[in-house]
């Protein structure tokens, strides 16, 4: 499973996966990546709402990650995530990444909202979000708030 964009390749995190990508020399696994293979050995439906790999195209590289903070609730509402390298930011790649993402999730007919959270300093987090049409739902301690509805 994969998810292509005009620049980006977007694949889940799975141990076959991380055995075959390139990262860049910025990119690091975060110990967010250990914690959702343990949970997706335990339960393969996590497949695809867990960590998914940003490669970009030209260099065949990780550049960061994005994903899901687990399946659809009881309400059908995912969280997401998302993280690109320095040198790879401003570019318009997390907001390339994040509305392919945002395009799968909603071809699910069991999901109607997805939410995200940002520090209320981040502004550049805060541009992608409403670049992507997310709404500002409030904050909460130096939190902002999103929601999209489908």
């Amino acid at each position: 499973m994969e998810l292509l964009t005009e620049r980006l390749t977007l694949i889940p995190c799975t141990e076959e996966s991380i055995s075959m990508i390139r990262t860049s020399e910025e990119y690091e696994m975060g110990p967010h990546i250990n914690k959702y293979l343990g949970e997706l050995k335990e339960d393969s439906t996590l497949l695809g709402w867990g960590v998914w790999f940003v490669i970009n195209q030209e260099n065949n590289t990780v550049i960061g990650d994005i994903g899901f903070k687990g399946k659809p609730n009881s309400e059908n509402i995912v969280e997401i995530g998302y993280g690109i390298v320095p040198s790879a930011q401003g570019k318009g790649y997390a907001t390339e990444a994040v509305q392919k993402l945002i395009d799968w999730a909603f071809s699910n007919k069991n999901i109607n909202k997805i939410v995200a959270e940002c520090l209320d300093d981040n502004v550049p987090s805060i541009r992608v979000l409403e670049k992507l049409q997310m709404k500002r739902m409030g904050s909460e301690n130096n939190m902002l708030k999103w929601q999209l509805e489908k």
